[in-house]
């Protein structure tokens, strides 16, 4: 594994962490435009209709995976702009 790789592991995992916090809040306030004052629903939640589910999960990965492309890709721009090589 070359050095450049190594040493961008933790960095990778920093950001991966910040970038769940950042689309959990970001996927709280969505939902709650959306028109619901509640939280979003579980999979097995009784009361909630398949629709509310399924919208609600769509919308959350869709959300997590988008702002984990972003962040990630945006600290391996840095990495390289500090470093002069890319981290992958």
């Amino acid at each position: 594994m070359k050095a450049s790789k190594l040493a961008y592991k933790p960095v990778g995992l920093a950001l991966g962490a910040l970038s769940g916090v950042l689309a959990g809040a970001l996927f709280k306030q969505s939902w709650k435009v959306l028109g619901h004052d509640e939280d979003a629903p579980d999979a097995t939640d009784e009361e909630r209709t398949w629709r509310e589910v399924v919208v609600a999960a769509v919308l959350q990965g869709a959300l997590f995976a988008g702002i984990k492309a972003v962040v990630d890709r945006g600290g391996a721009a840095a990495t390289r702009r500090l470093t002069g090589t890319w981290p992958g």
